[in-house]
């Protein structure tokens, strides 16, 4: 039986995952992303990020017990807006930046202009206003600030690019991550002239955008030597983190949306047509005609950690759970704002009351992330077609949690004994297999008599 790679270029960790062709978790590696964060940067040096990469690989195939010759076929899930600048003989000038790198906060003028066009939308399908977090606007910045690196600079790759280059020497991504610089023409699938024409790029400074699955090559010596894989290991196009896991989640099949509760909220769906809309992210698909979407928000699980510490020190976040199952639906009229973390002490929440226990809080938070997740489930997904949903990060441990947005969204939830969905999405585009076989351990239903008591919820709650 086949054994394929999955790499995660996540932002904290990198993480490596060994899974067989059926889709069964064989071995997890995992390494700390050390990054400079120093004066609002965001950096990570070249050194490190091979290291940390094979701290990850070698890990996983330690854990999985086999030796790297056992690998048959390699791809990634990545983070999105994070590159490097390289000279002609791509060697690199500069760390890798990474997304949230502060130095273009304001955004640029540039990306202003570009994303005011009445086409905007339609040519990147991007639903969503671009911020000083884009790869754009931090290249007008090097172009502004750092004239010297700017002038010597040949080629600009996204991380998942540099990934490719250095394990197969092709100068090659992934049209998923390339989508969200807001320079990708994501109807046919190659670079938006006027986008470059923005920023002052000409199109072989980029990598060729290539669809996910794509066979890019195999590991050269160089780029076995970097991350301990085998030379000739094929090498496949991966794709963004969100759609990797909902890749590993099985929505690819049909009739289900994956969703991810961790520091941000994040839903994916897979639909058929090119359709792009306010709100959401739309990318091309592993099939033709096929998209992935892509909904997100920042009222994530932050705010369950931030109350425990806060608020709650004397007591675990799995006895805070506890307390809050016994708390009703509707949380006795306490109601928590998105984000409820970001504000002064507890005026995050509406309609305080003596009476109201660490349990009433923390369910309090619950009901406001499954809020925000079912307007984002309405925006891909305002007819109904989806009836499963498939939950990963850190949400996706907490019985409570899932069953009350099971309750609030009237729709059944899919528990996989799987972990790592990322690894195992970019694993299954390695095996040839990203629709392939997904075992559910569980399934959590609506339960009537909540839904009927959060519909009236929903309706009444201002947030």
């Amino acid at each position: 039986m086949g054994r394929f790679l999955g790499i995660d270029l996540g932002t904290s960790y990198f993480k490596a995952g060994v899974w067989d062709e059926t889709g069964r978790q064989c071995g997890l590696g995992r390494a700390f992303v050390q990054k400079n964060t120093a004066n609002g940067l965001c950096e990570l040096h070249v050194d490190d990020f091979w290291n940390t990469l094979r701290t990850a690989v070698t890990g996983a195939l330690a854990d999985a017990g086999i030796p790297a010759s056992a690998i048959d076929g390699v791809s990634y899930s990545s983070q999105a807006n994070s590159f490097i600048l390289l000279d002609r003989a791509m060697e690199p000038l500069t760390p890798l930046v990474l997304w949230p790198d502060g130095r273009a906060a304001s955004g640029c003028d540039p990306l202003k202009r570009l994303a005011s066009r009445p086409d905007f939308m339609e040519k990147t399908g991007l639903g969503i206003v671009p911020d000083g977090e884009f790869m754009l606007a931090k290249l007008d910045w090097f172009r502004t600030n750092r004239p010297e690196i700017w002038s010597r600079t040949a080629a600009v790759m996204t991380i998942s690019d540099y990934l490719v280059y250095g394990l197969t020497a092709r100068r090659a991504g992934d049209m998923t991550t390339a989508s969200l610089t807001a320079m990708l023409d994501v109807s046919k699938g190659s670079w938006w002239p006027e986008a470059l024409k923005a920023i002052g790029l000409r199109e072989d400074m980029l990598s060729e955008p290539l669809a996910t699955g794509t066979f890019a090559g195999q590991v050269t010596p160089e780029g076995a030597a970097k991350t301990g894989l085998e030379p000739g290991t094929p090498f496949y196009i991966g794709c963004l983190d969100h759609y990797a896991v909902a890749i590993g989640a099985g929505i690819t099949a049909g009739g289900r949306i994956s969703e991810s509760t961790g520091t941000v909220l994040a839903c994916v769906g897979y639909r058929e047509g090119y359709a792009p809309r306010r709100g959401v992210i739309t990318a091309r698909g592993l099939e033709n005609g096929w998209f992935f979407q892509l909904a997100f928000n920042g009222n994530g699980a932050t705010a369950v950690e931030w109350y425990q510490k806060n608020y709650a020190p004397q007591l675990t976040i799995p006895q805070l759970e506890e307390l809050a199952c016994k708390v009703p639906a509707g949380s006795d009229g306490l109601v928590a704002l998105p984000r409820s973390d970001s504000y002064p002490g507890l005026e995050g929440f509406k309609n305080v009351q003596p009476s109201h226990t660490p349990g009433h809080f923390l369910r309090a938070i619950f009901e406001s992330t499954a809020a925000t997740l079912k307007s984002l489930v309405d925006l891909l997904d305002g007819e109904g077609a989806a009836r499963e949903v498939i939950p990963s990060g850190g949400g996706a441990r907490n019985r409570l949690w899932l069953q009350i947005k099971a309750d609030l969204l009237q729709r059944d939830y899919l528990i996989q004994s799987s972990g790592e969905l990322a690894t195992k999405g970019a694993a299954m585009l390695a095996a040839g297999n990203p629709s392939g076989k997904v075992v559910f351990e569980s399934t959590i239903h609506p339960q009537k008599e909540e839904v009927e008591q959060y519909k009236q919820w929903y309706k009444s709650i201002s947030i």
